[in-house]
């Protein structure tokens, strides 16, 4: 099985980093082969909304994205870790996100309406973060990803969430936390 996690966040270290190094760790412990992605490592541009993916499901924009489309098809689940800005994941994650619109043409060319109501590519998960309370803290955000897994073809199985997690360290104050990724991690594996 071959986990990919997605490190959302464009602070290195940070609570979502160690969330979901944790989860990976826990996941090879499973069994699991695994990769990464730094979204704050890659130079990449949001969708260009060029239509240049439409007829082959390919994106056409050459860029860091084109190494990343092909860890994204070949994993069995994702694990996308994200801290949440404004209610929403912050650029780097959602430029990456945006960009996986060639693979949602890609399965409208491959699966007619009806098959797309099913999903072949594997399970997804979201590990979120936020520093405050609000009680609509993680919805923007699990929208989101719901949609960037239905464009792979993956289902959305659910995840962790954090809240009141501000401080680069804070995960460390809170072990609890870091338990409920190596939970996650193992569970993405034995499902």
């Amino acid at each position: 099985m071959k986990v990919l996690g997605i490190y959302g966040s464009p602070r290195k270290g940070g609570n979502t980093d160690q969330l979901l190094e944790k989860a990976l760790e826990a996941a090879r412990g499973a069994g699991a082969d695994t990769s990464e992605i730094y979204a704050r490592r890659l130079k990449i541009s949001g969708c260009l909304e060029c239509g240049g993916c439409d007829k082959t499901g390919e994106c056409v924009v050459d860029d860091d994205m084109q190494t990343v489309y092909p860890l994204l098809e070949e994993s069995d689940v994702i694990i996308l870790a994200a801290p949440i800005f404004f209610y929403g994941a912050p650029a780097q994650a959602k430029a990456l996100i945006d960009r996986s619109q060639a693979s949602w043409s890609k399965r409208i060319l491959k699966k007619t309406f009806e098959q797309r109501k099913t999903y072949d590519s594997g399970k997804g998960y979201l590990i979120a973060v936020g520093a405050t309370r609000g009680e609509n803290l993680f919805e923007g955000t699990i929208l989101t990803t719901k949609y960037f897994y239905d464009a792979l073809d993956m289902t959305y199985e659910g995840g962790i969430f954090f809240r009141k997690l501000e401080h680069k360290s804070a995960v460390k104050d809170n072990p609890e936390t870091l338990q409920e990724a190596a939970n996650l991690g193992r569970k993405c594996v034995s499902l």
